[in-house]
């Protein structure tokens, strides 16, 4: 029988089944911030398997890749792959012993696990998939020890849905591998909002927050800014990579920790709340700065020179507290109940931090009552702000509410300066999402100039309606 080679590039990646449209964008963001040359097999980007086979230059990389990404739980290295178990068996028992012999010694422990996706597997079953692999070819001498081997292989299997909600029947795809290493999610579970000393009841998820910090590139010594700091969540997340961090917002009481806490059943916030306490719990509060009470786009505060390496937001983390319990909103027949953290809540907070906006704007500028601060505005602005004030090829990573029915690709705002990077659904509910955008600064600004310009909108998402009436006409 004629051996396979099979080439040591070739690893496959287990994601998490979780924000499917981010495992692309945030894997590539991790690749260039770690210079590690990355090929991808062709992955179709609404497909709903965890596998996915990539190309890097050795192991080493891919445990880098995985000390870093949030949305990868595993790696292995691809020894087969096939559509039916048969097929599979057929590429494994055509491998070269060079590819095997290294982890298939007489005085080396294995074990042989069999996972599946979308389908449970009964332990008979699992055991006749391992015993029909061919052990003789596989040159697998070793003992099998089930705890703390030398060596782990895995059988994976991807199932489709078919009609009906149900599994298919067979696999539609068929991976075997050695294992590698797990992936960094456990920094999701240490970084948990429950457990933080300061929180608000817009701080961002633990998880969300890592990969938008992945997304900017935030690493070591770099400067990365906030302009909607809120609790600093994100100025969390970017410091553990390395980054130092600084933050602005209006909210002055949510700053100093007098806002109205978020906990159930605490009656007032502890004196040591504050963004500097979350950075300093984490052991990061060395490369915390500062957080101003300002308005990030009043450019006059700021020096007329490129300073940050990211700016990574959500306008969403700018409002104050919105109240802790149910929330009972009525117009006409219509009533709706929501969590703090509903999508209607998410879309309703958008909403207030523009009308609050635009009332501060009338208290610092004297603006007439008539004048509007339209939500299309803040991205434009946030957009000006990061041309101007990022480094060049620093990017910008915020989060823009959508209608899911009427979204359209020219609802994004637009900068000469600005490159769009990755464009990224999180879908809240059948009706509303929001979309992570990255951009990346292509060209440094020039003051006075054509080129450089503003920002803009070729077609405004937000013109006809508020956030609310849209949610209630939908």
């Amino acid at each position: 029988m004629t051996s396979v080679t099979v080439s040591r590039s070739r690893f496959l990646l287990h994601f998490a089944h979780e924000h499917l449209d981010f495992r692309l964008p945030e894997l590539h963001s991790v690749a260039e911030i770690l210079g590690i040359p990355l090929k991808i097999k062709e992955y179709e980007r609404q497909t709903k398997s965890p596998f996915l086979i990539v190309e890097v230059p050795s192991e080493d990389n891919v445990k880098q890749l995985l000390k870093r990404t949030m949305l990868v739980r595993s790696a292995y290295e691809l020894w087969a792959e096939g559509k039916t178990l048969e097929s599979l068996n057929e590429r494994l028992a055509k491998l070269s012993p060079e590819i095997t012999e290294p982890y298939t010694s007489a005085d080396s422990t294995f074990k042989i696990v069999v996972e599946a996706f979308n389908k449970k597997i009964p332990p008979k079953e699992k055991l006749e998939k391992i015993e029909s692999l061919p052990w003789t070819e596989l040159g697998l001498k070793g003992k099998i020890r089930l705890e703390n081997p030398d060596h782990s292989f895995y059988l994976l299997e991807f199932y489709e849905d078919e009609a009906g909600s149900h599994s298919a029947l067979e696999p539609s795809s068929l991976y075997f591998g050695r294992f590698i290493a797990e992936g960094s999610r456990d920094q999701i579970r240490h970084y948990h909002l429950q457990n933080r000393c300061f929180i608000g009841n817009t701080s961002m998820d633990a998880g969300l927050s890592l990969i938008m910090a992945n997304m900017g590139k935030a690493a070591q010594n770099k400067l990365v800014f906030d302009p909607f700091v809120g609790t600093g969540s994100l100025l969390v997340a970017c410091a553990h990579f390395g980054s130092y961090v600084m933050g602005a917002d209006l909210d002055y009481l949510l700053l100093h920790g007098k806002a109205r806490p978020s906990r159930h059943n605490q009656k007032t916030r502890d004196s040591n709340e504050s963004i500097r306490s979350n950075l300093i719990q984490y052991g990061v509060g060395h490369l915390y700065l500062d957080a101003i009470i300002a308005d990030s786009s009043k450019h006059k505060l700021w020096r007329k020179n490129e300073i940050f390496d990211a700016i990574i937001t959500d306008p969403l983390m700018a409002l104050g507290n919105l109240p802790k319990k149910s929330l009972q909103i009525t117009e006409g027949n219509s009533h709706l109940k929501g969590s703090l953290f509903s999508p209607f809540l998410i879309c309703l907070s958008f909403v207030a931090h523009s009308l609050y906006l635009a009332v501060w704007l009338r208290c610092q500028n004297h603006l007439p009552l008539k004048t509007h601060y339209q939500l299309s505005d803040i991205f434009k602005d946030l957009l000006n702000f990061a041309a101007k004030h990022l480094v060049l090829n620093g990017r910008l990573v915020y989060w823009f509410p959508v209608y899911r029915s009427e979204y359209q690709d020219e609802n994004i705002p637009i900068h000469p300066n600005l490159e769009l990077v990755a464009n990224s659904e999180q879908p809240l509910s059948t009706k509303v999402g929001r979309r992570l955008i990255t951009m990346q600064k292509i060209k440094s600004y020039q003051e006075n100039s054509e080129e450089s310009g503003s920002a803009s909108v070729l077609l405004d998402h937000y013109a006809d309606s508020t956030f609310r009436q849209k949610y209630f006409e939908l």
